[in-house]
C-alpha cells in the first residue's frame, strides 16, 4: 500500500510526528538539570504520570501484537494480556510507595541506600540495558512493518525513521517530552481502540457470543481457538510464560523510573491506581478486537498472503479497522499505533540513558559535574538510538508480543529479585544481591538465546538447546535462591551497639 492509498493515514501520521516534536521543543527549554532530564522534576500528578504508565505499557506489543497473537492461536493469546495486568497489582502493594520514598532518578537510587552503590549501579545498568534491548526489539519491529504498509516505505527505511525520532525525543525534552507524548499517545490510544471494539460488537449486534462463534467457524483452529496449548505447549512453558509477565513488570526500568516523576508516596500509589484500571479497559477491548480480527479479517482473502496474514499478524488490528471503519478509521488507528511506538520507545530510550549516564557515569565512576553528566545522557540516547535501529533490523520476522515476554523473563529475574529483597529483607548483602541478581541475567539471558526465539526462529538452527520460552520458572528461582544463600555466607557479625564510636548501622 502506498501512500497515496490512505491520506487519512498519511495526513494523522505527520500530524503526530509534528505535534510530538513541538512538545518536544517546548519541553527543550526546561530540560537544563538532572531532575528535569530524568524525572520531569516530579511535578507531573498521580493522573498525569498514571496516564504517562499506562502509555508506556500499551504499546506496540499490546496493542497490534497481542491482538496479532490472538487472531492467530486464540486464547493462549489471550494468556499475555491477562499476564501483563495481573503484574500491577505487586507493584502496587511491594514496589511503588518504597521505591518512591527511596529513589530519586533510577532504581538503582533505592538498591544503593542500604547496598555498596558502585558495584550495584553496574549491574543495574547492565541488566537495565539488557531488558531495554529486547523490549525495544518488540517496538522497532511493529513500527516498521506498519509504516511499511501505510506508506509502502521499505522496512529498512521505516526502522531508520523511527529510531531518528524517538532520539530527537529523548536528547532535546527528556521525561518531560516524553511525559507528555505519553499523555497523548495514552488518550489516543484508548479512544481509538475503544472506537474499533465497539464497532466490531456492532458487527454482531453487541452480542459477544456471536462474535466467538463466527470466529471459530473461520478460524483454520477451529474451537481449538478457546483451548490453550497452541504457544505454552506444556504446563512448565505456561507457568514460566505466566511467572515472567506477573513479575516482569515490576522489573521494567522505563516503569519504575515513573515513580520520581511524582512529588510524594501518595502520589505514586496513586498513579498505579489510575494505571491499573486504565490497562484493564485498553485489553479488553484488544481481546473484542483481537477476535474481530479473525471474524471479519481472516474470512477475507484481501487480507491474506502466503497463508497467513498480508505484512504479518501484528497487522490484525490496523486490517480490522479498515473493515469496521473504512480507509479513514484505519488511517486513524494506523496513526495512533505509530504514535504508540514512538512513545514507548522514547520511555525506553530515555531509561537507558539514565542508566548510563547516572548510574554509570556519574554515581559509579564518581562524576559529579552535572552539565556533563547531561551530556552524556544525550550522548547515550544517539547510541541507543543506532542500536534499536540495529535490533529492529535484526528482528524483524518476530511477533512483537513474544518478543516482550522475553524482556519480562529478564526484568523479573535480574532486577525484581533484588529490588524486592533490598526493600523487606535486612539480611540481603551487597554480595548476595549481586551474586542473585548475576545469576537470575545470566540465566535468563543464556537460556534465552539458546531457546526456540533466537536459536531457531532468529539464528535458524534446527533444534534449540532449551526447549521452554520464557526461562522464567528455572532463572526467577534461582536468582532468589542465589541472593539468600550468598547473603547468608557473607553475612557480617552482629554489630554490638554498646562499643565506644557505634554510631549505625553500615551498609550491607
Amino acid at each position: 500500500m502506498d501512500a497515496r492509498a490512505n491520506p487519512v493515514a498519511v495526513t494523522l501520521f505527520l500530524s503526530i510526528v509534528a505535534v510530538t516534536l513541538v512538545i518536544t521543543w517546548l519541553a527543550s527549554r526546561g530540560t537544563r538539570s538532572r531532575s528535569a532530564f530524568y524525572a520531569g522534576s516530579g511535578e507531573f500528578s498521580a493522573f498525569q504520570n498514571g496516564l504517562a504508565i499506562a502509555g508506556d505499557y500499551m504499546s506496540a506489543a499490546a496493542f497490534l501484537g497481542v491482538s496479532g497473537l490472538i487472531t492467530v492461536v486464540g486464547f493462549d493469546g489471550m494468556m499475555y494480556g491477562i499476564g501483563f495486568v495481573m503484574g500491577w497489582p505487586i507493584v502496587l502493594f511491594l514496589i511503588a510507595e518504597r521505591l518512591r520514598r527511596l529513589g530519586r532518578f533510577t532504581f538503582a537510587d533505592a538498591l544503593s541506600t542500604r547496598l555498596r552503590e558502585r558495584p550495584i549501579r553496574i549491574f543495574t545498568a547492565v541488566s537495565s540495558l539488557t531488558v531495554i534491548a529486547f523490549y525495544l526489539i518488540a517496538q522497532m519491529v511493529g513500527a516498521g512493518q506498519l509504516i511499511e504498509l501505510l506508506f509502502g516505505v521499505d522496512y529498512v527505511y521505516s526502522v531508520i525513521l523511527v529510531g531518528v525520532l524517538m532520539t530527537c525525543y529523548v536528547v532535546f525534552g527528556g521525561m518531560v517530552a516524553t511525559t507528555w507524548i505519553q499523555i497523548v499517545k495514552a488518550v489516543i490510544l484508548l479512544v481509538g481502540t475503544g472506537t474499533v471494539a465497539v464497532l466490531t460488537l456492532a458487527r454482531f449486534g453487541f452480542n459477544l457470543s456471536t462474535l466467538i462463534d463466527q470466529a471459530v467457524a473461520v478460524h483454520p483452529r477451529r474451537e481449538a481457538i478457546l483451548a490453550p496449548g497452541a504457544i505454552t505447549r506444556d504446563p512448565v512453558s505456561g507457568f514460566s510464560l505466566g511467572l515472567a509477565l506477573l513479575l516482569g513488570t515490576a522489573g521494567l526500568p522505563h516503569i519504575l523510573m515513573r515513580f520520581f516523576t511524582v512529588p510524594d508516596v501518595r502520589a505514586a500509589r496513586g498513579s498505579v491506581w489510575f494505571a491499573c484500571f486504565l490497562n484493564a479497559a485498553f485489553f479488553l477491548m484488544v481481546y473484542v478486537i483481537g477476535f474481530g480480527a479473525v471474524a471479519l479479517v481472516m474470512a477475507d482473502p484481501a487480507f491474506l498472503s502466503g497463508g497467513g496474514l498480508r505484512g504479518g499478524s501484528n497487522m490484525a488490528a490496523i486490517y480490522l479497522s479498515q473493515v469496521v471503519g473504512g480507509d479513514v478509521l484505519m488511517g486513524v488507528v494506523s496513526a495512533v499505533a505509530f504514535a504508540t511506538i514512538l512513545a514507548v520507545v522514547a520511555g525506553l530510550t530515555l531509561a537507558g540513558a539514565s542508566a548510563i549516564s547516572h548510574d554509570l557515569y556519574a554515581k559509579a565512576l564518581g562524576r559529579q559535574d552535572e552539565g556533563r553528566e547531561l551530556r552524556v545522557g544525550r550522548i547515550a540516547s544517539l547510541a541507543i538510538g543506532g542500536a534499536a535501529i540495529a535490533l529492529g533490523l535484526a528482528f524483524r520476522t518476530q511477533n512483537v508480543a513474544y518478543m516482550v515476554s522475553l524482556a519480562f523473563a529478564i526484568a523479573a529475574s535480574a532486577n525484581f529479585p533484588i529490588l524486592l529483597l533490598s526493600m523487606s529483607w535486612r539480611g540481603l548483602t551487597t554480595e548476595g544481591a549481586l551474586a542473585g541478581g548475576i545469576a537470575g541475567l545470566v540465566s535468563s539471558l543464556g537460556l534465552t538465546i539458546v531457546g526456540p526465539a533466537i536459536w531457531v526462529k532468529t539464528l535458524g538452527y534446527a533444534e534449540p538447546l532449551f526447549p521452554y520460552d520464557p526461562p522464567a520458572f528455572l532463572s526467577v528461582p534461582l536468582a532468589f535462591l542465589v541472593a539468600w544463600g550468598v547473603s547468608r555466607l557473607t553475612a557480617s557479625p552482629p554489630l554490638d551497639l554498646t562499643e565506644a564510636g557505634a554510631v549505625g548501622l553500615p551498609r550491607a
